[in-house]
């Protein structure tokens, strides 16, 4: 986290104000390639725990279809599989946003995999050690399609490696208790 960001965080949070929090927290957000990071910070700088971590719960039954040309944004040719999870991230047992990822298991090791499909740690943790970078795609106020209702934003991200080859592509929904603490 950047002076800045940090200073604007703590300027927002003591004064409580709606849409400075708002817009120190989509600040943070900006500051970070990995949502998973932004939260962790959101989480401590918002005393939202006292050894904030980040949890994802999978959210069972809900799954959006791929949005339109997700294959060719991914670059993933038409038999190579896609993963895919919908979470809900959360600090403390406070839900702070909600998931849909679809990602490129083959970009991925075996055992980021395995951790993907057998563990509530957040894609961004998994994948850290592949150093991808964030490149959003867009952001909009409120609930998108396939947000739950209450959203305060939605981001939609491409994650790319490296290389640049992509690796996945996210759309966040993010929820009202990040204004909250």
């Amino acid at each position: 986290m950047t002076l800045a960001t940090g200073s604007l965080l703590v300027a927002a949070c003591a004064a409580g104000n709606h849409n400075e929090v708002l817009g120190a927290f989509e600040a943070n957000l900006a500051a970070h390639d990995s949502a998973t990071e932004a939260l962790r910070l959101w989480c401590a700088a918002r005393g939202l725990a006292r050894d904030p971590v980040i949890t994802a719960e999978f959210v069972r039954g809900s799954d959006q279809p791929p949005p339109p040309g997700l294959r060719a944004l991914l670059a993933a040719g038409a038999a190579e599989p896609l993963g895919y999870r919908h979470v809900r991230l959360s600090c403390a047992g406070t839900v702070l946003s909600e998931a849909h990822n679809w990602y490129v298991p083959a970009r991925l090791t075996p055992e980021m995999n395995r951790a993907l499909a057998e563990t509530d740690t957040p894609f961004g943790k998994v994948a850290a050690a592949l150093h991808f970078t964030r490149e959003p795609q867009s952001r909009a106020a409120g609930a998108a399609h396939g947000c739950p209702g209450g959203a305060i934003s939605t981001h939609r991200a491409l994650l790319r490696l490296p290389d640049g080859h992509p690796l996945a592509m996210v759309v966040e929904c993010y929820s009202a208790a990040n204004l909250g603490g």
